[in-house]
């Protein structure tokens, strides 16, 4: 444009020169006006600026002071360290060491690390947490500081550190009591008596104590299979949970996990845990081995049903005692020296009486028994075991009689060896001495009975000798006698030689079926007046003696009862013909009649008599009075067997001297009964 302005100046000379300076105002007009133009665009981005840099700053204050931020510079070059934002001891200017004094004793090595790495240019900008406090009566404050440097010109190394410090106190506090209680939860997690686990809704693990861990036979802190596999592919999870609606679930069962070689009986419960809006978050386990418990269990159950065994053996064998004391007579008795007490146990636990020593000495009989003197001094006494046969009166019976009692006795010593009591036994003896005596009688009685079967023999031989010597005798001599009286007198002597031997072989038929098959008895429907009248027709032919009247007392015309005739036929035929024996003048009457729903039958005679002492030997077999008097001694035995198997009695009423009564009582029932009037003869 210059170049067309001088060729145009060239050509044009005329209008050259006024339209350069044209140009030339014209070029400063313009030019001043972009340089106004640009001066008022500059001058409003400046105040802009300003006004931004003014806001930003009022907003970093005011952030600055809403996030309690604590700013403050070091100056390297002055070593001085001062308060950008913020008030407190360092409002006034310290040195680097005098701020140092304000940082706890165990973080000030690391504040000069951390400064002197800022200084050095080592870094820019970086960050540490220290503790601080601003007077020595204030706490401990935890401050989290941030560094940035800043260098001047002509400066290798940076001249100034900004700072800025936030208290973290109380986040650090918060974040310390939250590691407490992490801490104490952690080790109630890991110290607790049963296995812990926890899993994720979806049933991963998450973590496990040490009982569980043992429970489960984890490998360490954490285990590959069971992190590997899901809760709810696990038993019994898996078929008694449902992992879309996880509820509440509690079990007791054997767990058998072939790869972790558990084979073990666990008490599982599985608890779900669920948000405010009952998500579910996590899910416990809570297990516990019970094998152990299993194993004590199942071995107390063996000894509940050992010792219940036991307890019914130990109830059978005291019932058992129990009855054989019962049986035997029989107690437990227990001292104690030291109270002078005696307890007596009716079986292992049952007391039945307890006394005093003087008491105890009151029951016996004997004047100086030796057991009641002992136990006046029963130290000296019952050291050893010793035994007692006394009589005494009855402990446990509601009666009077004397019993015999056996008293066995054990001594009893404590620990210390002292003699402290004794205990043994107390046994009714009174029937085994009875027992004795009885067989002592029945053995004298045996040895009798020999010397009486022996005599019994020497008898009978002598007996049955004398009617066969009479009978073949007299039956020789009959044929040589021509007297007819001759003959009816040896005839008369044969025919009660006859009867003589006939009793003799009946009695000892009789005694002979007594033994072998017992007495037979047959009732029967009789008139026993009739009977009674043929019979003493018959036994009156036997007292032959003109001295001896026979009697016949006969109340009843008739008396119609049920007896075995024969039998009571036979006892009168044995009570006449032992009167015919023994009586040699008076009288022999025999006669009968009722008496207490029976019949009371007698023969009364007027012979020898018979001792007192001897009244009952009478009935015995095979005894005489008189060893020369005819008969073997069975008789009234077999009397006395009739009375017995007709449940009545027989006896004998004598006196030596005037004569004998022997009676026989047995009950009847008597049918029809007509009295005879007094001058009626029977």
């Amino acid at each position: 444009m210059l170049t067309h302005l001088l060729l145009y100046t060239q050509t044009n000379d005329f209008y050259a020169i006024p339209l350069l300076a044209w140009l030339l105002v014209a070029a400063v007009v313009i030019a001043f006006t972009v340089v106004f133009i640009l001066n008022r665009i500059i001058i409003r981005r400046v105040r802009a600026k300003s006004k931004r840099t003014v806001d930003l700053t009022k907003m970093m204050r005011h952030a600055l002071e809403i996030s309690d931020t604590h700013v403050i510079g070091i100056d390297l070059l002055q070593d001085s360290v001062y308060d950008i934002h913020g008030e407190s001891v360092l409002a006034e200017p310290h040195t680097t060491e005098q701020f140092i004094n304000y940082i706890h004793p165990d973080d000030q090595a690391s504040l000069r690390t951390f400064l002197k790495r800022l200084g050095s240019g080592e870094t820019t900008t970086d960050e540490m947490r220290f503790r601080c406090r601003w007077d020595d009566r204030s706490e401990w404050r935890y401050v989290h500081c941030t560094a940035i440097t800043e260098r001047r010109e002509g400066f290798s190394k940076p001249t100034l550190i900004i700072a800025t410090m936030i208290d973290k106190t109380d986040i650090q506090k918060e974040q310390e009591r939250i590691s407490d209680l992490t801490d104490r939860y952690q080790q109630i997690f890991e110290q607790s008596i049963i296995g812990l686990s926890f899993y994720d809704a979806k049933g991963h693990l998450l973590g496990a104590n040490r009982i569980m861990r043992e429970i489960c036979h984890f490998d360490g802190e954490t285990d590959a299979f069971f992190s590997s596999h899901n809760l709810f592919d696990l038993q019994p999870v898996r078929d008694n949970v449902d992992r879309h609606n996880v509820e509440e679930f509690w079990v007791c069962t054997q767990s058998q996990i072939t790869e972790k070689d558990m084979h073990n009986y666990i008490e599982l419960r599985l608890y779900p845990i669920r948000d405010e809006q009952g998500k579910l978050m996590y899910i416990s386990i809570a297990a516990r081995d019970v094998t152990e418990e299993r194993q004590i269990y199942l071995q107390a159950k063996l000894n509940e049903q050992q010792i219940q065994k036991a307890n019914e053996e130990i109830q059978r064998y005291e019932t058992e005692l129990k009855y054989m004391m019962e049986a035997c007579d029989m107690r437990v008795w227990q001292t104690s020296f030291s109270d002078r007490s005696i307890k007596f146990y009716k079986g292992l636990s049952t007391m039945e009486l307890e006394m005093t020593f003087d008491e105890f000495e009151t029951y016996f009989v004997n004047e100086g028994e030796e057991i009641a003197e002992n136990f006046r001094h029963p130290e000296e006494h019952f050291k050893e075991p010793v035994s007692y046969l006394c009589q005494m009166r009855p402990l446990f019976h509601d009666t009077d009689q004397l019993q015999w009692n056996q008293i066995n006795s054990i001594p009893v010593y404590d620990k210390n060896g002292r003699l402290t009591g004794c205990f043994g036994l107390i046994r009714n003896m009174s029937k085994a001495i009875e027992a004795q005596e009885r067989l002592k009688r029945e053995t004298e009685r045996a040895n009798d009975s020999g010397r009486m079967k022996s005599v019994f023999l020497a008898n009978m031989t002598h007996e049955i000798r004398t009617p066969l010597n009479a009978i073949v005798g007299f039956s020789d001599l009959i044929q040589t006698m021509e007297s007819s009286d001759d003959k009816r007198e040896l005839i008369h002597i044969i025919h009660n030689n006859c009867d003589m031997l006939l009793r003799l072989i009946n009695d000892i038929l009789a005694i002979s079926a007594m033994d072998s098959n017992g007495l037979i008895m047959q009732p029967e429907e009789v008139d026993f007046a009739q009977s009674f009248d043929e019979i003493c027709q018959s036994l009156a032919q036997r007292v032959e003696n003109p001295n001896v009247e026979f009697i016949k007392d006969n109340p009843y015309k008739s008396l119609v009862t049920s007896i075995d005739n024969g039998r009571i036929q036979q006892v009168i035929t044995n009570f006449v013909t032992n009167a015919v024996k023994y009586t040699h003048q008076g009288h022999i009457r025999v006669g009968y009649h009722e008496r207490d729903n029976g019949l009371y039958i007698f023969c009364e005679d007027t012979g020898a008599g018979i001792p007192k002492d001897q009244c009952q030997k009478v009935f015995e077999r095979f005894v005489k009075l008189n060893d020369y008097i005819q008969g073997t001694g069975l008789g009234l035995s077999i009397c006395k067997a009739i009375a017995e198997r007709c449940k009545g009695d027989i006896g004998v009423d004598s006196e030596v001297g005037k004569g004998s009564t022997f009676w026989l009582w047995i009950p009847c029932d008597i049918k029809t009964k007509i009295t005879r009037n007094d001058n009626e003869q029977p």
